[in-house]
């Protein structure tokens, strides 16, 4: 029942955060403020009624139109209302499951202060990262934009938040108790992460001569890497890389696409947005993907 309700809560949550980060999508791209003014049709410029700003139900209500021009809303809003609330029940479902672990472990968690305390910086950190990679899935997948608003200072959080906690989130070895050892070993993770995506775009030029992979790519994994650790940006990578093929075999098969054949070639497709899709599934699963995987190749 507890872990219910932490469930329906930590949802509800996520459909207002995702609601603000959809002001952030359609804002940030046209260079305007996501403060002021406040929430309006971007057609007609009539200010919205405050139920009409309700995440999810108000766009049901109003068939994903504008109440006033009936302009199309669009898919996006609610995608990313939704996604938000589902991704932040389960991280809540995963976070509350952890409970009978500490019991069981001889810990009383009514009278255990840091207990609470190490689950909440828990769920805050992952709640953080999948707003941020939803955000960042969202821009790419519209805008082909990987903001350095985003994943600069996303960096810089990866790294704060991973020397706080003593290690990544994605842990596959004992965490080191020295801060200089830790700060270089994030340093190498990032470094290595971001040189994989320049060492692609490099390879893809001298192939065809022309960019076919934005910095903002590199600077995703650097994030992931800061956030996960190498192990978990790699699996992120790994994630996003069969995610865009089948996307791209998806896009092949559709008729219209086979018809023009010489323009599907040239066609974008968003790379930040598988590997922001990677990036969610490693922090939410990475761990027990990766210990399956060193037990399976026999390094564990």
């Amino acid at each position: 029942m507890i872990r219910i309700l932490g469930m329906v809560f930590a949802g509800l949550v996520g459909l207002a955060f995702g609601s603000f980060l959809n002001v952030c999508l359609s804002r940030w791209p046209a260079g305007e403020s996501v403060v002021k003014p406040r929430s309006h049709c971007r057609t007609c410029g009539r200010t919205l009624m405050w139920w009409e700003n309700v995440p999810l139900v108000s766009w049901l209500a109003l068939r994903g139109n504008c109440r006033t021009c009936r302009t199309w809303i669009g898919w996006r809003y609610p995608l990313v209302e939704l996604v938000v609330g589902i991704l932040w029940a389960i991280i809540a479902s995963q976070s509350i499951g952890r409970f009978p672990d500490a019991i069981t472990s001889g810990l009383s968690i009514s009278y255990s202060p840091h207990f609470h305390l190490q689950t909440a910086a828990a769920v805050a950190e992952m709640m953080l990262l999948t707003w941020m990679l939803v955000g960042l899935a969202a821009l790419d997948a519209e805008h082909l934009w990987l903001p350095d608003i985003v994943t600069l200072p996303g960096i810089l959080l990866g790294i704060v938040v991973s020397l706080l906690r003593g290690g990544p989130l994605i842990e596959t070895s004992r965490p080191s108790p020295s801060v200089l050892n830790q700060l270089l070993r994030l340093a190498f993770s990032i470094l290595i992460a971001a040189a994989l995506i320049l060492l692609i775009r490099w390879i893809y030029w001298l192939v065809r001569r022309r960019e076919g992979i934005g910095l903002g790519d590199a600077k995703l994994m650097a994030m992931l890497a800061a956030w996960l650790g190498l192990p978990g940006a790699l699996l992120a990578f790994s994630i996003g890389v069969v995610v865009g093929a089948a996307a791209a075999l998806l896009l092949l098969a559709v008729p219209a696409a086979r018809r023009e054949s010489q323009t599907w070639a040239v066609t974008k497709l968003p790379l930040g947005t598988f590997l922001c899709i990677g990036g969610i599934v490693s922090a939410l699963w990475g761990q027990p993907i990766l210990a399956a995987y060193l037990r399976w190749s026999g390094l564990s």
